[in-house]
C-alpha cells in the first residue's frame, strides 16, 4: 500500500469508530485492510464481516480490544499481536489504534450501556413468552 492509501485506511477507520459503527462508514477498503492486514478471517465478505463484529455490542467490544493497547492489541480471532510489526503494515496498524485511543473513554460505556439494553429486552421477551406459557 502507498502511504496515501494507508491514510485513506486510516481516516476510513476514524469515521467508522466517529460514526459509532455506521455500517455507512464501513468501506470496502477499511474491510479489506482488515481482513488482509490486521489477521481477521473475511466472514464470507463484508457484509458477513460487519454482521459478526458490529450487530451485537458485546461482539464489538471484542473487536475493539485488538486495537487497545490496555489489551495488549491481540487478534481476537488468533491471539498475536504480530499483524501490528508487520514490516509492510505495522505503520498503519499502529496507527490505528493510536487513533481509537481517544474514542475508548465514551465507547466502551456506550457499548456496554447497549449491550445491557439488549439484554433487558431479550429477558422482556423471554418473560412474555413464559406469561404466554401460564
Amino acid at each position: 500500500m502507498s502511504a496515501d492509501e494507508k491514510e485513506k485506511v486510516r481516516q476510513d477507520w476514524q469515521r467508522f469508530v466517529e460514526s459509532g459503527f455506521s455500517k455507512v462508514k464501513f468501506t470496502k477498503s477499511l474491510y479489506n485492510h482488515l481482513i488482509q492486514h490486521c489477521s481477521f478471517i473475511a466472514h464470507y465478505n463484508q457484509g458477513g464481516f460487519y454482521d459478526t463484529y458490529f450487530e451485537d455490542p458485546e461482539h464489538t467490544l471484542r473487536f475493539l480490544k485488538q486495537f487497545d493497547k490496555d489489551f495488549g492489541c491481540k487478534s481476537v480471532e488468533y491471539g498475536m499481536d504480530y499483524w501490528l510489526s508487520s514490516e509492510d503494515y505495522g505503520d498503519v496498524n499502529t496507527a490505528m489504534v493510536e487513533a481509537f485511543e481517544p474514542y475508548k473513554v465514551d465507547i466502551y460505556p456506550w457499548l456496554r450501556q447497549k449491550a445491557k439494553e439488549k439484554k433487558l429486552a431479550q429477558i422482556q421477551t423471554l418473560m412474555k413468552e413464559v406469561e404466554e406459557l401460564e
